[in-house]
């Protein structure tokens, strides 16, 4: 029986950690920097807050580019995981970064997830908000 492909999602900051590193024999995946989104978090009412935070989410989907930044994201990660399933691949790694890893980033990666599981059921998907939080936050994981 083959193995299911999992994809890994990772919110990340670029001023405190970094880009997350794979730690499968891949050697990487995308990395998408959302750092030329409106930041809620310079907005006070937000700063608190995460991109899991329903006004959070709110603001990014109407008042910055967002939606037409995921849409693109979307088409080029469909071409990978189709590409993956279809050949037997075993591992993808999906990263977001924003300034604090905290509201873009994270918004990114958890839309990102729940696009993933809609089209492509047959994937197992992790996502971990690797600044903000010590652990897997995900409402969205098979594990």
């Amino acid at each position: 029986m083959q193995n299911k492909l999992k994809i890994e999602i990772h919110s990340f900051s670029y001023k405190k950690g970094g880009i997350p590193k794979d730690k499968t024999e891949n050697g990487g995946g995308f990395v998408f920097d959302c750092r030329g989104i409106l930041n809620p978090g310079r907005i006070e009412e937000y700063k608190a807050k995460t991109g899991i935070d329903i006004d959070v989410q709110k603001f990014l989907e109407t008042r910055t580019e967002m939606p037409n930044f995921l849409k693109a994201v979307y088409e080029l990660i469909s071409i990978s995981i189709e590409n993956y399933l279809s050949r037997g691949f075993q591992h993808l790694q999906i990263n977001f970064g924003c300034t604090g890893g905290q509201h873009r980033s994270v918004y990114s990666a958890l839309k990102t997830a729940e696009f993933i599981k809609e089209k492509y059921p047959e994937t197992e998907v992790s996502i971990f908000h690797d600044e903000q939080f010590n652990h897997n936050l995900s409402p969205i994981s098979d594990n």
